[in-house]
């Protein structure tokens, strides 16, 4: 197999992508591109709903599990102090700079090339039922809105794969396992943190600042921000460690005359295994005095089993499985599943992100020892 040729068109396939603008949830012309480039370049059949694109390999075998690869389309919008166009491929010495070229470009055009190489591999051997094509059916999804979380990403989709897989394998099976692509420095992430935002509201009563009157808002948000702030959960995670809790955001009064009645603030809980997200905002309405809502419960820790084939042919293959604090897809998931990608996350989400060419290339190389026979 030519992995030269696999990475050139790779790196190609991510420079056009970082100069098309693919913020979460107006990712519609990337997804556009995508499509037709799967369809045309690499003569994929593919799948579309919304901006989510998928494509199954031929020639399933039901004695096989199934494994999802997938990583997701959208960025974040681009921060302050870029010295580069982020909306510009630029290539310098052995990096290329863009938005979205680390998280997640480099993961979606590498199980991309990865993927149609080992489908094109496939369609081929099929009548050569000896060489084998690989120990998994494997299934490709570009997925959108995973920077929001968004309803409109692989929540949505998830279903319909369930569906489609199940009718090419005819025996009520679908995927058994995931790998997400995301800047990991090609290292197995077994675990990651859950997320749950709380808004949570502080109440007083107004009066003159200049009198003794009222009831300050702030000073009562001030005693639960100092118990978010200091709080030890009791069941730390071997590979996660502790929840952390972090306050965010806080806003409150309209004049400096006047005692505020309301004091809101943000918090940014990130949760590990030993809880549910239900089971810590139970907790924390039990010890706040405020008013405390939860966007949502469904973000939760999510992971897979160190002793899983995946995650031993990747040990074999000189990874080494870690916990990861930031969130991926594979919290939606309902079927075991890790993180592994080429670039380094602690790049994400910064002014002038990059990926390197050999991350790439390497990247190219272990996946398909891991996903060949």
């Amino acid at each position: 197999m030519n992995y030269e040729l696999i990475n050139e068109k790779a790196v190609e396939l991510l420079c056009r992508l970082i100069e098309v603008p693919r913020v979460s949830r107006e990712e519609t012309a990337a997804a556009d591109l995508l499509q037709a480039y799967m369809q045309d370049e690499l003569g994929l059949e593919v799948w579309r709903d919304g901006n989510n694109l998928w494509s199954v390999q031929p020639n399933v075998d039901a004695a096989k599990p199934t494994l999802l690869l997938n990583a997701h389309i959208d960025t974040v919008k681009p921060v302050a102090g870029w010295q580069r166009d982020p909306f510009k491929a630029t290539r310098e010495g052995s990096r290329i700079y863009g938005l979205g070229a680390n998280d997640d470009g480099a993961s979606l055009v590498t199980l991309l090339h990865v993927f149609a190489a080992l489908t094109t591999d496939a369609q081929r051997q099929e009548h050569s039922p000896k060489e084998g094509t690989g120990p998994y059916n494997l299934v490709f999804l570009a997925s959108a809105e995973e920077e929001v979380s968004g309803k409109n990403g692989i929540e949505s989709v998830l279903p319909l794969l369930q569906k489609m897989v199940n009718s090419k394998l005819s025996n009520g099976k679908w995927i058994d396992v995931a790998l997400v692509g995301e800047p990991t420095g090609m290292q197995p992430a077994i675990a990651e943190k859950g997320l749950m935002v709380l808004d949570v509201t502080a109440h007083g009563k107004a009066g003159h600042a200049a009198r003794n009157e009222g009831d300050n808002a702030i000073y009562h948000a001030i005693d639960d921000i100092q118990w978010f702030r200091q709080y030890q959960w009791e069941k730390v995670s071997p590979l996660l460690g502790p929840v952390k809790m972090s306050v965010t955001i806080v806003n409150a009064g309209t004049q400096h005359n006047v005692v505020p009645d309301v004091c809101t603030f943000t918090v940014d809980v990130r949760s590990n295994e030993c809880y549910t997200n239900r089971e810590l905002y139970d907790i924390i309405c039990q010890h706040v005095r405020s008013e405390v809502k939860a966007r949502s419960f469904r973000l939760g820790s999510s992971g897979i089993d160190a002793s899983h084939p995946l995650v031993q042919r990747i040990i074999g293959l000189g990874g080494k499985p870690f916990g990861s604090p930031t969130l991926s897809d594979q919290a939606l998931m309902p079927f075991p599943s890790l993180k592994m990608g080429p670039g380094q996350s602690s790049r994400s989400h910064s002014a002038d992100e990059y990926v390197e060419i050999d991350e790439i290339r390497q990247a190219i190389e272990t996946y398909m020892a891991l996903l060949s026979a």
